[in-house]
């Protein structure tokens, strides 16, 4: 981790570095941060998340995050693509609490392998888990296990003929229900607006949204490319910011 340099709103820009450049077999990584009460951070990486592909006796790789978020604190947790390479196996767990009146706004994206050098889908596993947590309580709970070799990911039934995969989680501990609803409406026009049909498309991309249990709203997106997944999360963050926090959204800087 690198020292944060002051956010355009005022929040704490970190960047995450891996010194190594990439995750190799049997890595360990561990993260953990905590916000105080009314502290606002943006956490972003400095370059793709890449995971190597391990020796044949070599565990798989593992990362666990663990956020606590404190009363009214707001998180924007920003990454770039997770880019599993062949025959990597790799794990991933990452856990958020949210205490009253605590922001979260977080996105995940997938990439096949390296496409530019033939690998689609050619990792051996890969497991993502994730837990966020609203006063203590579970707003959303998803784990994805995902070996192509095994269960080919083209298949109509997993993601046809899209290769790429997003998550967005927008939260905030104690919010009133109205709210989702407004900005569940508003997105849902922008997803409309930009779904194109992956198989008709080398800028297809199919999205959709729904309401956690409480507190908050998820959008997932599959598309044929990356730029694709990366100018929608970026539209639905603007808006969703500006609908739950009357801020416009700063993209973090990655040159410093």
């Amino acid at each position: 981790m690198l020292r944060a340099f002051a956010g355009a709103t005022g929040q704490a820009l970190v960047h995450l570095n891996n010194t190594s450049g990439g995750i190799l077999g049997g890595d360990r990584l561990d993260l953990r941060a905590e916000l105080s009460p009314g502290a606002r951070a943006q956490i972003t990486t400095t370059g793709a998340t890449r995971v190597y592909r391990p020796r044949a006796d070599a565990a798989p790789a593992h990362s666990a995050a663990h956020f606590d978020l404190a009363e009214d604190s707001l998180l924007e947790l920003l990454p770039d693509a997770l880019i599993p390479y062949r025959g990597s196996r790799f794990a991933q767990t990452t856990t958020v609490n949210l205490a009253a009146g605590a922001t979260l706004f977080w996105w995940e994206i997938v990439a096949p392998g390296r496409e530019a050098s033939g690998e689609v889908f050619a990792f051996d596993q890969l497991r993502i888990e994730t837990e966020i947590r609203a006063g203590g309580v579970p707003i959303a709970i998803d784990r994805m296990h995902l070996e192509p070799l095994l269960r080919p990911l083209e298949s109509p039934a997993r993601l046809g003929s899209c290769r790429y995969l997003a998550t967005f989680y927008v939260c905030r501990a104690g919010e009133p229900a109205a709210t989702w609803g407004r900005m569940q409406e508003q997105l849902a026009g922008q997803l409309a607006a930009q779904a194109r049909p992956c198989a008709e498309s080398p800028d297809g991309v199919i999205w959709g949204i729904s309401s956690l249990t409480c507190d908050g709203l998820v959008v997932r997106g599959i598309a044929r490319s990356s730029p694709a997944l990366v100018t929608g999360l970026r539209e639905f963050w603007r808006a969703a910011r500006l609908l739950l926090t009357g801020e416009p959204a700063t993209l973090p800087r990655k040159i410093y």
